[in-house]
Formats: C-alpha cells, sequence, structure tokens
C-alpha cells in the first residue's frame, strides 16, 4: 500500500482547524493541527496527534497545552502557525489560566498533560480539561487538503 495513497484516503474525513499553543521560559509556542478529538467526558480527556519531527514535539512533553479551535476567518492564523510566518501576526494573543491562546476563536481547552502514548511516526498527547470556553460562529474546515467551509442548513 501506498502511504501517499493513504494520506489521500484520510484527507477525505473532514475535520476542523485547530492551533496548539504551550509555553516554554522563553515564549509561547503554537503549531496548526486537525489531529484532533475528544477522548473522555469522565474526566474530561482530549487528544493531539503531533508529528515526531516536529519542534512542537518537545515543548509538548510532559507540558501544560491549549486547543484554540479556529473560526472560519482565522485561515492566516492557520498558515501561521503551519510554517508560513507572516511579516504581521494575524492574530492577538489573549492570557489563559494555563497559557497564551488565540484571541477570538471558536473555542479554545486549556488541558493539562495525562499521558502520552507511541503513535507511530506520531506521538498521541491526552491532556486532562482544566479550562474551556466557545463562542458562536463557523469552523474554519479542512477537506482534501485544503480549507472548506462548513455549510449549516
Amino acid at each position: 500500500m501506498d502511504i501517499k495513497n493513504f494520506r489521500n484516503c484520510l484527507g477525505h474525513f473532514a475535520t476542523g482547524v485547530t492551533i496548539i499553543t504551550s509555553e516554554t521560559e522563553a515564549e509561547t509556542h503554537g503549531f496548526t493541527a486537525n489531529s484532533f478529538t475528544s477522548v473522555s467526558l469522565d474526566p474530561m480527556l482530549v487528544l493531539v496527534s503531533v508529528d515526531r519531527k516536529t519542534k512542537a514535539l518537545n515543548v509538548l512533553k510532559d507540558n501544560n497545552f491549549i486547543v484554540n479551535i479556529l473560526k472560519e476567518d482565522q485561515q492566516d492564523a492557520a498558515m501561521h502557525f503551519a510554517g508560513r510566518t507572516m511579516e504581521k501576526m494575524p492574530f492577538q494573543w489573549e492570557a489563559g489560566i494555563l497559557g497564551n491562546r488565540i484571541k477570538d476563536s471558536l473555542a479554545y481547552i486549556e488541558c493539562e498533560p495525562w499521558r502520552s502514548y507511541d503513535g507511530g511516526d506520531h506521538v498521541l498527547f491526552l491532556g486532562e480539561v482544566k479550562n474551556f470556553e466557545y463562542s458562536g460562529g463557523n469552523p474554519l474546515a479542512y477537506y482534501c487538503g485544503k480549507f472548506s467551509e462548513v455549510i449549516t442548513k
């Protein structure tokens, strides 16, 4: 089986887009991810899957993190944290309980580390939810390698 073809197959599952932020002594780090899911309601747990090749891997190890779920108008922020940095930051920070988060996101979920697991070429980080909030608006979606719209009826 071909890895690229498998990735294309997985791309047919539409997802939301998130920016995962985490603090170090020096600064706030973030990366764009669509490999995010809820795991448990009791206790409240979420999962983020992180490629072993990313710098974020070491930042997240045994560290708090915040899942920032993006609105449809935050595509530039997603691209900024996907490695296409812009001269003028296309977002603003706001202080959360466990670190900085993306201002005006659709939702945020602040987590303390719960467990991490081997996920092949990824590491699966489970976070215990310590704070969350959500607002109205349309999500930024990702489908078949492109940003997409969610149309509600």
